[in-house]
């Protein structure tokens, strides 16, 4: 019986890792598709992604 209650333990610690775990990488993973997408976005309209920002001014490739 004590063997079966740690096993029943051991299956709520790991389903609260797993919450845990999802919940920090949940916003990570989001922020880096944004970043992903703005970069696309600007490399697609024939700008440069230069510190955080997107050059449209032509003047990047000096």
């Amino acid at each position: 019986m004590k063997e079966a209650a740690g096993e029943a333990n051991m299956t709520v610690v790991t389903i609260i890792l797993i919450g845990i775990i999802a919940a920090v990488a949940t916003p990570i993973v989001s922020n880096m598709l944004k970043s992903t997408s703005s970069k696309t976005e600007c490399l697609n309209n024939g700008g440069a992604w230069i510190d955080g920002e997107c050059d449209t001014s032509g003047m990047h490739y000096q």
